[in-house]
Order: C-alpha cells, then sequence, then structure tokens
C-alpha cells in the first residue's frame, strides 16, 4: 500500500509502520488518522503479517500531538465526532489479533501518548517524552488519554500528568509502567524487532486469544474475566496449533503453527 504519511515496509512477517511527517514532528491530522486506519485494516486482514512495530520518522518525535489548527475550528458536535472517530481507529489497534509494539524515539504528547497507549507493548528510547498537555489548550484529551493512561499507571498518576499537563522522562515512564522498556536510541528498532519476532514465534492462534482476553477482562468483574478465561481456554484447546505445539513440546523439537 502506499500513504501520503506513512511508511509501510513488510519484511519476513514483520510490518513496520512509520508516521512520516518529521518536518510537523509526526503529528496527526485526519488525513493521517485515515491513513492510519487504512494501514493497520491492510495489516489485519493481510494473512503474511504476524506482528507491528510502530515508530515516528526522524530522531525527534514519535508523534508530537494532533493537528491545533483542526482542533480549532471544531463545535460541540464535531469535536464529538473527531474523537469517536479516533477512538474507533485506535481501538481498531487495540483489539488486533496480532502483536503491536511501538517503538517511541522521542515525544509521544497528546494523541502520540494515545496512540502508543493504544499499542499492546511501548519501547521507548532514551530521548523519549510522554505527556498529556490537551489541558494547556483549553481541551481534554480526546483519544482515550483520560481512560488507558489511569489503567496503565494508577489513578493518581495519570491525574498528575493529565491535569499538570507534564511531560515525563522516559525512565519515569518505565518506573510507573507506562513503557516495558528502555533502550539507547541506536538500539531500539532493533530490540522493537527482537521482540516482535520472539512473539511471532508462537502459537498465532493463542496470542490472538490472550490478547483478546486481557483487552475484554479489564473490562469485568474478576469471577467473570475468570469465567471468560476458562471458556475461551476450552476453544484454544480445540486448536490445531494447540495439538502442535503440545506435541512439538514432548517430542523436543521446534512447532510449526498455522495459526489454526
Amino acid at each position: 500500500m502506499e500513504f501520503n504519511n506513512l511508511l509501510l515496509e513488510v519484511k519476513d512477517g514483520l510490518a513496520v509502520l512509520t508516521i512520516n511527517r518529521p518536518d510537523k514532528l509526526n503529528a496527526l491530522n485526519n488525513e493521517v488518522m485515515r491513513e492510519i486506519k487504512a494501514a493497520f485494516e491492510h495489516i489485519r486482514d493481510n494473512d503474511e503479517i504476524k506482528a507491528v512495530v510502530v515508530t515516528g520518522a526522524g530522531d525527534k518525535a514519535f508523534v508530537a500531538g494532533a493537528d491545533i489548527t483542526e482542533i480549532h475550528t471544531l463545535d460541540q458536535s464535531s469535536g464529538a465526532h473527531f474523537a469517536q472517530q479516533g477512538h474507533d481507529i485506535f481501538t481498531l489497534i487495540e483489539k488486533l489479533p496480532k502483536p503491536v509494539i511501538a517503538a517511541v524515539n522521542g515525544f509521544a504528547l497528546g494523541g502520540g501518548c494515545e496512540l502508543a497507549m493504544a499499542c499492546h507493548v511501548r519501547l521507548a528510547n532514551e530521548n523519549a517524552r510522554f505527556g498529556q498537555p490537551e489541558v494547556g489548550l483549553g481541551i481534554t484529551p480526546g483519544y482515550g488519554g483520560t481512560q488507558r493512561l489511569p489503567r496503565l499507571v494508577g489513578k493518581g498518576r495519570a491525574l498528575e500528568m493529565i491535569l499538570s499537563g507534564n511531560m515525563v522522562r522516559a525512565n519515569e515512564a518505565h518506573a510507573m509502567g507506562l513503557v516495558n522498556h528502555v533502550y539507547p536510541a541506536d538500539e531500539l528498532m532493533d530490540k522493537a524487532e527482537e521482540l516482535a519476532r520472539g512473539i511471532m514465534s508462537k502459537g498465532p492462534a493463542a496470542v490472538a486469544m490472550c490478547i483478546r482476553l486481557v483487552n475484554e477482562g479489564l473490562d469485568m468483574p474478576l469471577d467473570d474475566a475468570k469465567a471468560h478465561e476458562a471458556k475461551l481456554f476450552g476453544e484454544i484447546c480445540a486448536t490445531g496449533d494447540m495439538k502442535e505445539g503440545t506435541k512439538a513440546f514432548m517430542e523436543k523439537r521446534k512447532p510449526n503453527f498455522t495459526g489454526k
């Protein structure tokens, strides 16, 4: 696929999606969001793609936020529509049945922080900065920041970030659980690919089921979530991948998963 604002490269089943507006610090506008939606629909529907790494072009920003000139024109109705479209796109990423890893290589602010949080795992380089600075513009986060951030770091830390609008450095983001790992800048993409390919070596049906279970279970009471896990564990036991994986373990060989 060809895009005006994205680069999509696929090698041996791993897709690298790069937000490619370095002169604008990879800021999100309506066109970029439409292209992100199209890219992830393509990734979802392409059986040859097994995992995704998302990053930003250049060495300054992952995504530095949204296009303020577009936000300035919004009213109550168009603002709600604007936010809902963003939610729909980031929910598509969050629910993708393939692992999505954010390789945060600089500023991840506003919509950029929200994009990173929609990914399943977040890696960062030492120069990364995270923040939800929307209150400084007289607005709230609109792409899930008020909901995903407290689920990741807890209510108190999330409120501090959201209400102050202050940025946090990569090491602080790691300490609070917003980031899984922090690496030197020249190692970030290699580490992201290493993690992605490690996950790709596992049973794809099981990986997809785990993503679904975590996403759905977080919004359930614990007893309901455990019952849901038991039900889907039964479903995974009916797959060929389960038979192949357990047989390969007993035979001390590498499994040949098919995703079925």
